[in-house]
């Protein structure tokens, strides 16, 4: 059996001080030898596992061929965003976890064949034309993020004309703010978003759906037959303890979106600063905990601190997030819940934590975190919070027809909101989670809204 192949990497010690890309993808041998390892399997787990259904099996045997343009077309005709999701989707929880060849060896790279189709095709301008014949009804999609995208792509196959609405002054959502450069280069999303436009798919920015727009001016005055919302989870959680309001505090999201969006990591060639100076902790154990981490390493930081309440086998982040954060020098300050930010003239100068230990496991299979009476203070110049998101609510004040649960999150039905026509999907719905998932809502909710409109 043939060794699973490794992609090649940046060096630890020179990618912790740039933004360049992390991961430098296959070469075309050795995509063609990691291809040769799936074993073309009669029922693929592979493909039930993928929350969009591409046909993995019969885009490798493509790439087997050398059918490089074929093997895009099986891609896109379910993964409309290939180059990022295969960047960014926990494949190892999901088609490349489900691989059969994991069970003796390990899985097949799926992911990065994937990448290497994508990038393939763009570096090489292949777009697949499609015709569309257009049904003279229109949709309109809140929201350009992964479900908003993926969303726009199958109504736009259905013939509808579909118009995107993006509250920023760039076009992605999360793939644009929230994710660093090098893990998701911002050129590739504009390229992914660029085939949409010559789809046929219609962006407007700087148009806040509940502001500059409500939903009923979307269907009254705009005449949309549907309205798709997809605006994801942007809002904070917070850790709700003294001292969060000190200088030098920041919620991930603001980081991130501070460096990813508006280019403060190359302040003051760009007007938005961000302050970081030599010990910067960070408490979460997601990948926006590791994305913010290893941003502030980028940043000059000299200590970069994970603070995590639970053990380094409970962490929810991605594997390779975890293990790329060990190499590039991040250290983990583990079973520690912080209790108080301590500061002095309003800037933060330490944090005080609880000690934790673990007991029984609760609903997702984890070891619960349980208190004990001992604390530890540690010194920090800054404090990055990275604890989760949760919906805006700009949308549910705007329109208080619209049902949402405790959490803001909207209720739906067959991803049909509580206003007959309007649809939602992706976090808006769930609560934060992976791209991959809440691209697998968007296609799914076209496929309803399609319904609702060819019965209406």
């Amino acid at each position: 059996m043939i060794n699973r192949v490794r992609m090649p990497e940046l060096d630890p010690n020179i990618r912790n001080k740039s933004f360049d890309e992390v991961a430098l993808g296959f070469s075309i041998e050795q995509v063609k030898i990691e291809a040769s390892r799936c074993l073309n399997c009669v029922n693929p787990r592979c493909v039930k596992a993928c929350p969009v259904n591409i046909d993995i099996p019969k885009f490798i045997q493509q790439i087997l061929s050398d059918n490089f343009k074929d093997a895009y077309c099986t891609i896109y005709q379910d993964n409309i965003l290939p180059s990022v999701c295969s960047r960014v989707c926990p494949q190892e929880k999901q088609c490349e976890g489900a691989c059969v060849l994991g069970i003796k060896t390990e899985s097949v790279a799926i992911g990065s064949l994937e990448r290497f189709i994508g990038d393939y095709c763009l570096e090489n301008c292949f777009y697949k034309d499609e015709k569309i014949e257009d049904n003279n009804k229109a949709v309109a999609i809140v929201g350009s993020g992964p479900a908003g995208l993926a969303c726009a792509a199958q109504i736009r196959r259905y013939g509808y004309q579909t118009d995107v609405y993006e509250a920023l002054h760039e076009f992605g959502g999360v793939l644009k703010y929230g994710i660093p450069e090098f893990r998701l280069p911002k050129n590739i999303v504009d390229s992914e978003i660029d085939r949409l436009k010559k789809l046929g798919v219609n962006f407007y920015k700087n148009v806040i759906i509940g502001k500059t727009l409500t939903l009923d001016q979307l269907i009254k005055e705009y005449k949309y037959d549907s309205v798709f919302i997809g605006s994801g989870a942007g809002l904070p959680s917070s850790l709700g303890i003294k001292g969060e309001n000190l200088n030098g505090v920041y919620y991930a999201n603001e980081f991130l979106t501070r460096v990813n969006l508006m280019k403060a990591n190359s302040f003051p060639s760009y007007a938005t600063p961000v302050k970081i100076k030599d010990i910067v902790a960070v408490v979460g154990g997601g990948n926006v905990a590791m994305d913010a981490a290893r941003t502030a390493k980028r940043l000059g930081a000299k200590k970069v601190y994970i603070i995590y309440r639970r053990d380094i086998n409970s962490l929810p982040a991605r594997l390779e997030e975890i293990h790329h954060a060990i190499e590039e020098g991040i250290e983990f300050k583990l079973l520690l819940n912080p209790v108080e930010i301590i500061g002095h003239n309003y800037e933060i100068n330490k944090i005080k934590c609880q000690v934790m230990e673990l007991g029984e496991k609760d609903q997702t299979g984890r070891q619960k975190p349980i208190p004990t009476n001992s604390f530890v203070d540690i010194d920090v110049d800054n404090l990055i919070i990275a604890i989760g998101q949760s919906p805006n609510p700009i949308i549910k004040k705007s329109t208080p027809e619209l049902l949402c649960d405790n959490w803001g999150r909207i209720i739906v039905n067959d991803y049909q909101t509580s206003i007959p026509g309007v649809f939602a999907g992706g976090d808006i719905v769930t609560g934060a989670a992976t791209v991959i998932l809440a691209m697998g809502a968007g296609k799914s909710a076209a496929i309803h809204i399609n319904k609702f409109l060819r019965n209406a």
